[in-house]
């Protein structure tokens, strides 16, 4: 099976913590007709693997007319590059304020998309002004009603600790408030200070702090502590669901699914290489220009293993030490199993002998970008 990732770069603002590749012009007809350009060029790339999931991603999907997006699915159609028969699941990220009523209504009838991710961040109103955010805490309530009465109950929303001005209280008020909203899944991510954002400017000029490492680890521990006893399954380090509700796209790329990226700045995976699109949308919608500067990665047999440990070892599925052996060496399954003993000697890995498979404790989840980083390997 494999995957379709299809990146809408259109924002109708940016938000100061973002560098994901998005721009505010609204070149739609012409990204739309290079889209299905792309598509049509593209699509034996996947190699005969049937498609099981689509993620339209950005930027902000929700800023394309309903029409839009059913004119990509059509020339998905069209190009035999779907077969409904195999699709487990259709993804579109949204903004709050985007879904209307009459928006829902649409996407629900003239596209088959079953699920939906909707970017909350906070419930907090002030906060959400000071990023940069256009929706309000409101708006969330009836974003979810809409879907809701449209019977899309399938719904993520994404959530950020440790934003600026972000208190204890005001992060436990946020998860209360999410809770209220019952969605099958809830992602939740520390706020990265990316360089060239508006927020990295912000904290160069003293205007606001990060937050200390004990204030983050604390805000991990309510949001693990939160979430768990609500019942939701934290399959993956920052990724929580209900039963049988995890993210199949996204934990495909975890688990080495091959996937086809659509759109400028998007990536493919086939196993052996990684492409990506140039992070231009002029360049994109000039086929010449797109194609001649599309970059590739060669996947050496070291890239695969660090690969597979900084993917894997995130999830609850772990890496299992007889797929390193046979896809990648067993030379690289000596390595991690001795790099591994002091971690599980420590209780922060836990070894599934009848699996041959290791994973993150709930100790290790605490310090898991130090157990990747050791893992790793360099060469000297």
């Amino acid at each position: 099976m494999a995957g379709i990732y299809i990146h809408i770069p259109f924002c109708k603002k940016r938000c100061f913590y973002c560098d994901f590749y998005s721009t505010t012009n609204n070149s739609h007809e012409a990204f739309l007709s290079a889209l299905q350009e792309e598509i049509k060029e593209r699509k034996k790339e996947l190699n005969g693997e049937q498609v099981s999931t689509i993620y339209l991603g950005g930027g902000t999907p929700s800023q394309l007319k309903v029409e839009d997006i059913q004119l990509i699915f059509e020339t998905l159609h069209k190009e035999e590059i779907i077969d409904d028969k195999y699709i487990e699941e259709i993804t579109i990220e949204a903004n709050p304020d985007d879904l209307t009523q009459e928006y829902v209504q649409k996407l629900t009838t003239l596209t088959p998309i079953n699920r939906i991710s909707i970017g909350v961040q906070t419930f907090n109103d002030n906060i959400l002004q000071l990023i940069n955010r256009r929706h309000t805490a409101e708006q969330v309530f009836k974003a979810i009603a809409n879907c809701q009465k449209n019977g899309l109950t399938n719904y993520s929303i994404d959530l950020i600790y440790g934003l600026p001005n972000q208190t204890i209280e005001i992060w436990k008020e946020d998860l209360r408030q999410a809770l209220l909203l019952a969605p099958a899944h809830i992602s939740a991510y520390h706020l990265t200070y990316e360089k060239g954002t508006e927020l990295e400017r912000m904290r160069q000029r003293g205007e606001i702090a990060m937050p200390s490492e004990e204030l983050s680890v604390s805000y991990f521990e309510i949001l693990r502590d939160t979430l768990l006893e609500a019942g939701y399954i934290e399959y993956e380090i920052s990724n929580f669901c209900l039963p049988h509700k995890h993210a199949r796209h996204n934990s495909n790329y975890w688990l080495d699914v091959p996937y086809l990226g659509l759109g400028p700045s998007a990536h493919s995976y086939d196993g052996n290489k990684r492409q990506w699109n140039s992070s231009s949308l002029e360049t994109y919608c000039d086929t010449n220009k797109r194609r001649k500067n599309i970059e590739v990665e060669k996947i050496d047999l070291q890239t695969k293993y660090n690969d597979l440990v900084v993917t894997r070892l995130r999830t609850i599925w772990g890496i299992k030490l007889s797929e390193i052996r046979e896809k990648i060496s067993p030379e690289y399954a000596e390595f991690i199993w001795k790099e591994a003993q002091t971690y599980i000697q420590s209780g922060h890995i836990t070894y599934n002998e009848a699996n041959d498979i290791i994973t993150l404790s709930p100790k290790g989840l605490f310090i898991s970008d130090k157990i990747m980083t050791d893992l790793l390997h360099v060469n000297d």
